[in-house]
C-alpha cells in the first residue's frame, strides 16, 4: 500500500500494452477520433477557482509509464492501492468483492491523534454469478441470494485504510449512485429481476440507502417508492431534495430519465423511506434524444408525467402506457450529478443499429429546473484527434479545481481524462493493467471517479481487476 510514483519513467506516454493500438481499435469501429463540443457559458457546470481556470489548456501533462504496470499519471502525480479484489477486508468479513463501480467520498469524524477521516462508499456489480460476492453481514443482507451490494472504506488523512467492511449485501448489480446532502450513499441496482429469477428470493430494480460512518443504522431497506427498474445513477437538488435518476437499459424502448418527489423533502437518513411520487420526463416532440446532435439544442417546458406503476408488477416502466404524447427515451442513461442550479446527465452512446435514433460516442444534458428546460451541453463525436481519449462517458464528478472527471467505458485503452472550463480535452490516468494478452490486449473500464472533501485526493475504481486508487498530486498547479 505504499505511495508508487509516476514520475520516473519517460515523458512519452504510449499506450499501455501490445497488440491493437487504440488507433486501430477505433479505426476498426469507425470511430476515427473523438471531439467535444461546448454549448453556451458552462459557468455553472465548472465551478473552480480563477487560478484553476488557467491549468486546463494543458491538463497535467502527458501520461507517463507505471513500471508497476497499474496507473499511468502525469508527472508528479503519485497513487496509492488502497483495495484489491481478493484481498481480505479489514473487518474480517470475507476478501474484497469484485467489479468494483460507482463509489463517493464522504467527511468523517475526526479522529484523536489522527485528524480528518474520510468514509469511501463503494458498489459492486455482481451479478448471480459472481465468483466474488459481497459477504452476507446479518442485519446489512437484503436477499441472501444477492451477490451485489457496497463495502465502505474509513481511510486517515494520509489515504491510510484504518477499516473496510461491508456495508450492505444481498442486492444485485449495484452499478453506480450518488451521494445526498446529508451526508449518505443512495446505491443503484442496474437490474429488473423479479423473485424466482437467477435465484433471488426478492425482487431487485431498486435503490437502497447507505450510512458511510454506520452501515448499520441504514440496515438494507429498499426504498421502493423510487421505482423498479435499471437504475443507474442519482443527483439530489440540495434546495428541493427531488432525486434524479437514470435508467440504464440495455434493449429498446430504452430507459427513461425520471425524477422522484419526496413527501419528506427535507432529508435525512431515512427519509427516502416515507415515500413520495415518482415521474419521468417527456420533451414534447422528441421521443428519442439520440436525435438531437447539436450542441446548445434547448427545449422549453418540460413535461413531467406520473408513472403508472412505480414497481413494475406487470410491465417494466419504460414500456408502461403514458398516454397518447408518450415518453422520452435515450440509450445508455449512465451519470448524474447536480451542478450549481442545474441537475447533468450522461447518455455514454447511442447506436442506430441497436434501435436509436441517430449515433452519437456520448452526450452531456442540462436540466434546469427553475426554467423547466432541458439543454444539450456536450456531444462527444468522431471527427477529431485520435489521440484524445473520451469514447462513451460513464461516471462523472465535478473537479475541485474546475472542470470535470469522466470516467471512460469504451474500447480500447481506458482512461479517466478531464474536461477544463476552457474545453480542453486531457488525459488524467489510464489504466495499466492488461487482462487481456499481449497480442490480443483489453483493459477494463474506469468507475466511481470522486474527490475528498478537501480536494486533495482524486479516488477511482479499475472495474477489473477490482481495484481503488488514491491520487495525489499538484491539483490546484
Amino acid at each position: 500500500m505504499s505511495d508508487t510514483p509516476s514520475d520516473t519513467a519517460s515523458d512519452t506516454a504510449p499506450a499501455s500494452g501490445g497488440g491493437s493500438t487504440r488507433r486501430q481499435v477505433l479505426a476498426r469501429t469507425g470511430a476515427l477520433g473523438v471531439s467535444i463540443a461546448f454549448a453556451g457559458d458552462l459557468t455553472q457546470l465548472f465551478t473552480g477557482t480563477a487560478a484553476a481556470q488557467n491549468l486546463g489548456h494543458f491538463g497535467y501533462g502527458p501520461l507517463v509509464p507505471d513500471p508497476n504496470g497499474l496507473l499511468d499519471l502525469p508527472r508528479g502525480f503519485s497513487y496509492r492501492v488502497l483495495s484489491r479484489e481478493g484481498d481480505q477486508l479489514r473487518s474480517g468479513e470475507g476478501p474484497v468483492p469484485s467489479n468494483h463501480d460507482g463509489m463517493a467520498a464522504f467527511a468523517g469524524r475526526p479522529s484523536p491523534g489522527r485528524g480528518r477521516r474520510v468514509h469511501l462508499v463503494r458498489n459492486h456489480e455482481n451479478r448471480a454469478t459472481a465468483t466474488r460476492p459481497v459477504p452476507a453481514v446479518p442485519g446489512l443482507t437484503y436477499d441472501p441470494a444477492g451477490k451485489g451490494g457496497c463495502t465502505a472504506l474509513t481511510l486517515d488523512s494520509r489515504n491510510r485504510v484504518l477499516s473496510e467492511r461491508v456495508a450492505i449485501a444481498g442486492t444485485a448489480v449495484n452499478c453506480a449512485g450518488g451521494p445526498t446532502p446529508w451526508g449518505t450513499w443512495l446505491t443503484c441496482e442496474e437490474t429488473e429481476d423479479k423473485a424466482g429469477t437467477n435465484g433471488y428470493t426478492k425482487d431487485h430494480g431498486f435503490i437502497f440507502e447507505v450510512d458511510p460512518d454506520d452501515p448499520h443504522r441504514s440496515g438494507a431497506v429498499p426504498l421502493t417508492a423510487m421505482g423498479r427498474f435499471q437504475h443507474e445513477a442519482i443527483a439530489v437538488d440540495p434546495r428541493s431534495g427531488i432525486v434524479y435518476e437514470t435508467e440504464d437499459a440495455f434493449q429498446k424502448p430504452f430507459g427513461l430519465f425520471y425524477r422522484f418527489l419526496p413527501e419528506r423533502p427535507r432529508g435525512g437518513l431515512g427519509s427516502l423511506r416515507a415515500g413520495g411520487q415518482l415521474q419521468a420526463m417527456r420533451v414534447p416532440g422528441v421521443p428519442d434524444l439520440s436525435s438531437i446532435q447539436e450542441t446548445g439544442a434547448s427545449f422549453d417546458k418540460i413535461e413531467w408525467v406520473d408513472v403508472p406503476d412505480p414497481l413494475a408488477v406487470r410491465t417494466p416502466i419504460r414500456l408502461q402506457d403514458f398516454g397518447a404524447k408518450g415518453i422520452t427515451h435515450a440509450q445508455k442513461l449512465e451519470g448524474c450529478y447536480w451542478g450549481g442550479r442545474c441537475v447533468y446527465f450522461v447518455s455514454s452512446f447511442a447506436r442506430s443499429a441497436e434501435g436509436s435514433a441517430a449515433d452519437h460516442y456520448g452526450q452531456i444534458w442540462r436540466y434546469d429546473p427553475a426554467a423547466r428546460r432541458l439543454t444539450l451541453v456536450i456531444v462527444f463525436g468522431p471527427d477529431t484527434d485520435v489521440q484524445l481519449p473520451g469514447e462513451s462517458p460513464d461516471n462523472i464528478c465535478l473537479a475541485p479545481s474546475g472542470g470535470l472527471m469522466v470516467c471512460e467505458d469504451g474500447n480500447g485503452a481506458q482512461h479517466v481524462y478531464g474536461v477544463t472550463r476552457s474545453g480542453k480535452v486531457y488525459a488524467m490516468a489510464r489504466n495499466a493493467q492488461n487482462i487481456g494478452t499481449p497480442e490480443e490486449p483489453e483493459w477494463g473500464e474506469f468507475a466511481g471517479v470522486a474527490f475528498s472533501p478537501d480536494g486533495e485526493t482524486m479516488y477511482v475504481n479499475c472495474y477489473t481487476p477490482g481495484t481503488t486508487f488514491a491520487v495525489t498530486g499538484p491539483w490546484r498547479r
